[in-house]
């Protein structure tokens, strides 16, 4: 009985997640940022990842105790290659150094610093005072220090801006020391021989500083190869321009508009965290999750399935190339006996990982292939793609079991868990791609009997999913993983996303339920303690998709807050344990595609149309998507709450509106640009 009593409550509380600002640590602020005003809060300590096109940097920082601020700075140079030259062999380096307790005032260290608040927008900005020791009394708060913190947006190294003010009435004397530390590495253990890593500061010396001025230097933290010149003439005030320019036209394209703040300003950083993280190897543009481990390669599933079918709505072109880079790198593999595409491509390209075998990896590139090349809306880049997709397509159907679903080795979770010898998730994305193919053959011309087959195997591949996969499991009318799966497991969700809601409303209880949800997401397993971020934004997606609005907006809200202004900010996650909920950018890339095909409902049906399915919950009276870039365009999706329950659609191209209508909840509109 007591068992069944704290079930029941569990099951209640999940149903309807508490969001209480006040258990924020975060706050948003006015100018899209987020904002830690230090209180009693601390000790606390975070790790956030930055990334530009030759590096990344991972902030290990907090505030102690005491109110001090610690950074461990960890460095990863994706293009200098160790031996042997696999995935994870990234140059790295990890500074730890307390640079401002290097510098003295009247020959004596800083002390009692105490952090006022933390600014970060993609930026780090750290704000604090120190005291000193005057006529030997402490002078409080003497000294003012702003530290800010990024990466280069296009060289090898991150920069650390140090601005020290006097608040005192009287002249200080201040002394930065000469400082330069400098690893050079074994020459055999680097692809390219001998690398050189470097931390140094931009001035040394005695200085006087006035009551209310400030002495400004930097540090710069950079990698390179021995035979390189050192970086010179470096301009801090250039770099950081150039990161907040980039971060500035992140922002204005695909801009979320609803009444939910949080939500809004978390779609912003989502949009960061995925751009950024895109690497300018020997092979090309190149989209990396990072995490300090994985850079300079592609996968089939973060690349071509999670953030490349995305990036042609937010219009980042280098974003587009490096999509078109990925495919293309994929495409290389292609053979005429059909062994399977390789997982990942890796090292700038020179080589590949098969660990986990076939993982499902044909159907993730053709479904991710085809959503791409018609929503670029590039005619020739989709020429390009077919016979990749095509390919993809016909290894799918030859592995084909007797039940007619995909048989594969593992899953994209790489035997972490059981999939069995064909798992539900591999299915649902074949299915996609079968009836992106249709849409993308017919734009390009391509033979009406081939499309017909390929909406034929999708019918009847949607027929054997519900057949092979459609279960009760744990007394939810809804999916097993595989052949002998008895126990609840997150990517269930995955017909939701392809617009099979047979089974959506046992699907959606289970995903909520206490055996699967929990205050970060879904565990992957029911009965584990192991969640993966990317399962639980695909579940928002498709719940939302499925029409149920109210109870996904209600676990998204939750999601969000704790992911934007709780303890581990400001992005969607990897994974725990494993990793330590590293900030792998593709994730958020998929909590993006929660509003663009969840709430906006938005599914390509060509170069030049889409079909949307608008989801307005009851606490909002509008929801917009402003200059939207896909499909060759650049347009406005205004939804708005009419009379009634109509919803006003407009899609508008600059000032010119190119559709209104009024429908109904739930209503599929066709759109013509």
């Amino acid at each position: 009985m007591r068992t069944k009593l704290i079930l029941a409550t569990l099951f209640l509380t999940s149903l309807s997640p508490r969001i209480n600002a006040a258990d924020d640590r975060w706050d948003i602020i006015d100018n899209g940022s987020i904002n830690w005003t230090i209180k009693d809060d601390v000790p606390h300590q975070d790790h956030v990842e930055l990334s530009g096109m030759k590096l990344s940097v991972v902030l290990r920082y907090g505030v102690n105790a005491d109110s001090s601020f610690h950074v461990n700075r960890s460095l990863v140079f994706p293009m200098l290659r160790m031996n042997p030259n696999k995935t994870q062999n990234n140059l790295k380096q990890r500074f730890d150094v307390n640079i401002p307790g290097m510098v003295t005032i009247d020959d004596l260290t800083l002390t009692d610093e105490k952090v006022s608040d933390i600014n970060f927008d993609g930026i780090m900005t750290v704000n604090s005072t120190f005291s000193t020791v005057y006529r030997r009394k402490k002078d409080k708060d003497a000294v003012s220090l702003t530290r800010t913190m990024y990466p280069s947006t296009n060289q090898a190294y991150y920069i650390e801006e140090y601005k020290f003010t006097n608040n005192t009435d009287r002249v200080l004397t201040m002394r930065v020391p000469d400082w330069n530390v400098r690893y050079t590495t074994p020459e055999e253990k680097g692809v390219y021989g001998s690398y050189v890593i470097e931390g140094s500061l931009s001035k040394n010396g005695m200085f006087e500083v006035q009551p209310g001025k400030s002495l400004d230097f930097f540090a710069v933290f950079s990698g390179r190869k021995a035979g390189d010149s050192a970086f010179s003439r470096i301009s801090p005030e250039t770099e950081r321009a150039a990161r907040r320019a980039l971060i500035d036209q992140w922002h204005g394209n695909l801009v979320l508009e609803t009444p939910d703040t949080t939500l809004n300003t978390m779609f912003a950083f989502a949009k960061t965290r995925g751009a950024e993280s895109i690497y300018n190897t020997k092979g090309g543009l190149m989209h990396g999750p990072g995490g300090e481990a994985y850079y300079a390669a592609v996968w089939a599933n973060d690349q071509a399935e999670y953030i490349n079918p995305f990036f042609p709505f937010l219009g980042y072109e280098i974003g587009n190339q490096s999509a078109l880079n990925s495919f293309r790198h994929f495409a290389r593999y292609m053979n005429d006996e059909y062994r399977p595409i390789p997982s990942s491509i890796i090292s700038e390209g020179v080589s590949f990982w098969h660990g986990a075998k076939d993982r499902g990896d044909g159907a993730m590139i053709a479904y991710g292939a085809a959503r791409y090349a018609l929503a670029r809306g590039n005619k020739t880049e989709a020429e390009e793609l077919w016979p990749l997709i095509e390919w993809c397509l016909e290894y799918c159907n030859r592995k084909l079991n007797d039940k007619g679903v995909v048989a594969s080795n593992s899953d994209e979770l790489e035997n972490r868990f059981p999939s069995g010898d064909a798992n539900l998730c591999t299915s649902t994305l074949y299915y996609d791609a079968l009836n992106s193919a249709v849409y993308l053959g017919k734009e390009l011309g391509k033979p009406s009997a081939k499309l017909k087959e390929y909406d034929r195997q999708a019918k009847a591949l949607r027929d054997a999913i519900e057949n092979h996969f459609g279960y009760k499991i744990e007394g939810f009318d809804s999916y097993r993983y595989y052949d002998g799966n008895d126990v609840l497991r997150s990517w269930i969700c995955m017909p939701l996303i392809v617009g099979i809601n047979d089974r959506a409303k046992g699907t959606i209880d289970a995903l909520f339920s206490p055996r699967l949800w929990t205050a970060d997401g879904l565990l992957t397993q029911a009965g584990t303690e192991t969640f993966w971020d990317r399962s639980t934004l695909y579940a928002l997606r498709g719940t939302i998709a499925a029409g149920e609005v109210e109870k996904g907006l209600s676990f998204l809200k939750d999601y969000s807050h704790r992911r934007l202004l709780g303890d581990h900010v400001p992005y969607a996650i990897e994974a725990w344990p494993e990793g330590d909920q590293r900030h792998l950018s593709a994730e958020s890339g998929l909590y993006c595609r929660i509003f663009t095909e969840g709430f906006f409902g938005i599914r390509p049906t060509g170069l030049r149309s889409f079909e949307m399915t608008p989801r307005l919950p009851e606490e909002w009276e509008y929801a917009n998507l402003n200059h939207v870039r896909a499909f060759n365009s650049d347009f406005d999706i205004k939804v708005n709450r009419s009379s009634g329950d109509k919803l006003d659609v407009r899609i508008m191209k600059g000032d010119k509106c190119v559709l209104s209508k009024k429908v109904n909840e739930g209503t599929t509109i066709k759109v013509n640009l």
